[in-house]
């Protein structure tokens, strides 16, 4: 791995309006340009957006997808890589032949791209899971990887990645603020206080800040770097996200799991730091991948009779 400038990026989406939503990536790649950044990560489907689209028909979400690699879209995405030598991600529906996706797309500066499609989708019925891991090498001389929203709380997911030799893992998120099932997990932010957010930012910044937002987060987050001796590009939705609202909390995380550089603004925001490699030489999550004992662990491709669709479980409907 070189050392690489890399930044996160929080920005609030408008719900199918992919014009407006690619603006604001340009406008936050032109920003980053200018401070050097050569990677630089996206939240997941700002550019159709995301929590609408559970709400959406079959041929609604036809007539919003697009084919990547050859898309507008995608075709964005490579226009401001090769314009400003950086690495870019950003998120939305794809469509291959009749199958819909959440994907995240990787354009390079060579002009190359790559793609993930979310491994763990949940937010539609019309919407296909991948069954792919994405793991490829940079123009900038690294390995990175890239898991969608839930696919990175599933820490197998992450082991897979980093067994695959990736360094930098890009996290794009919609996440924080949710009715989560789980009645210890998440809750829903007030919109008031959103909408309230420049004549009082320390109501709303301390909800960004506590457990529907980065409290949350720090329970589980830190450790996929830290067991995983990985960077991780934590990236996500702020603010208004169709009926609920997103916290934002963009961060970068160094592969002992310690928060590099962070924000917990309610409003668009970058976050830029320097990925040291010689952080990984000998690191806690490096030095345990090498004392794996890989033989103790078939029982990890075998079903247990417990699992379920990602739908029910997200939705509360498992039994």
């Amino acid at each position: 791995m070189q050392p690489i400038r890399a930044a996160s990026v929080q920005f609030e989406h408008a719900s199918g309006d992919k014009v407006a939503n690619l603006a604001k990536i340009a406008d936050f790649a032109e920003r980053a340009a200018a401070q050097g950044v050569q990677l630089i990560a996206f939240p997941e489907c700002c550019i159709t957006g995301y929590w609408f689209l559970r709400r959406l028909s079959r041929k609604a979400l036809i007539d919003l997808a697009e084919p990547v690699f050859e898309g507008p879209s995608s075709q964005a995405l490579m226009t401001l890589a090769q314009r400003h030598q950086m690495t870019i991600g950003a998120g939305l529906v794809e469509i291959d032949d009749a199958t819909l996706y959440n994907t995240y797309v990787v354009a390079m500066p060579d002009g190359t791209f790559q793609r993930h499609r979310k491994i763990h989708c949940f937010i539609s019925e019309h919407l296909a899971s991948g069954s792919e891991y994405t793991v490829f090498d940079t123009p900038q001389g690294c390995r990175a990887a890239v898991l969608t929203c839930y696919d990175n709380n599933i820490g197998e997911n992450v082991r897979s990645v980093a067994l695959q030799g990736a360094e930098i893992l890009l996290a794009p998120h919609q996440t924080g603020g949710c009715n989560s099932p789980s009645p210890h997990c998440m809750g829903l932010v007030d919109p008031v206080l959103w909408d309230r957010r420049q004549q009082d930012p320390q109501a709303i910044e301390a909800e960004f800040k506590g457990p529907k937002g980065r409290e949350w987060l720090m329970t589980w987050l830190p450790a996929r770097a830290h067991d995983n001796g990985l960077f991780l590009l934590f990236s996500n939705g702020v603010g208004v996200d169709d009926d609920e609202i997103r916290t934002g909390n963009a961060m970068i995380l160094d592969p002992y799991g310690r928060v590099l550089t962070e924000t917990w603004k309610a409003a668009d925001e970058m976050v830029i730091a320097d990925l040291d490699p010689t952080l990984r030489d000998n690191c806690t999550g490096v030095r345990w991948i090498k004392t794996r004992r890989p033989e103790l662990y078939q029982s990890l491709t075998l079903p247990t009779g417990r699992e379920r669709d990602v739908r029910d479980v997200r939705f509360g409907k498992d039994t």
